[in-house]
């Protein structure tokens, strides 16, 4: 029983979280089976990005700064960018920008979720551990997912030049953040929560920034206002 409560635990936020952000979708909601495509795909990617990061460590050592930027973030934004791309980016129901958040949300998330499982079999895990997993790695992959998906977003509505800036800036920005929080957890003393509460509110509030100008520029805002309208 108390396994299946820690289990719980583990699995709880992540789904709360890409809920929480599917609802965000003021305009037109994307169908729950991609989403949940997505997020089984974020699960998928967990064991070849494993393998790899493994053979970089073996190759490259785990220096901070290497295993922060290179292997761990590094690795895992490239992984989920890679399938958004291919699996996510020309897809028909990609006809909007708030799209690109929800579904890197949901690949982000389905990665966290298994990782925060495996971390309950592998660590010992207590509930004030995973709350605490929950309101930081948890929440960070969720905000890794918006900067992404809000660059996706950008570039598939744009045209020119711009639409391959944006490209790199979905890898990049959440790359360069999700290094910043690894490279801080690995060089701050264990203090390092008390910087790591503001790095995280920073997120949010830029997080929902993106959340709200995505949704701002969405094409069928006009048709819900005539809805709305007439109704």
């Amino acid at each position: 029983m108390l396994l299946v409560s820690i289990l719980a635990a583990a699995i709880v936020p992540g789904i709360a979280l890409l809920a929480y952000f599917y609802w965000k979708d003021r305009y037109d909601a994307e169908p729950v089976s991609m989403v949940l495509k997505m997020f089984l795909t974020g699960v998928l990617i967990v064991v070849p990005i494993m393998i790899v990061q493994r053979g970089l460590m073996i190759w490259w050592g785990e220096s901070p700064f290497t295993f922060s930027f290179i292997i761990s973030a590094g690795v895992e934004e490239f992984f989920k960018w890679f399938v958004l791309y291919h699996i996510i980016y020309n897809h028909t129901e990609f006809d909007e920008p708030y799209d690109g958040i929800v579904y890197a949300v949901a690949v982000s998330l389905g990665f966290a979720t298994l990782e925060n499982v495996l971390y309950v079999f592998l660590e010992p895990a207590t509930f004030g551990t995973l709350m605490m997993r929950a309101l930081l790695p948890v929440s960070g992959h969720a905000l890794f997912g918006v900067y992404m998906g809000y660059s996706l977003g950008k570039a598939k509505f744009s045209v020119g030049k711009s639409v391959k800036i944006h490209l790199w800036l979905a890898l990049l920005l959440p790359l360069i953040w999700h290094g910043t929080y690894d490279f801080m957890l690995m060089t701050v003393p264990s203090s390092w929560i008390w910087l790591a509460v503001p790095f995280m509110l920073f997120l949010w509030f830029s997080g929902i920034r993106m959340v709200n100008s995505a949704n701002a520029v969405s094409p069928f805002r006009f048709l819900k206002r005539e809805e709305e309208i007439k109704s």
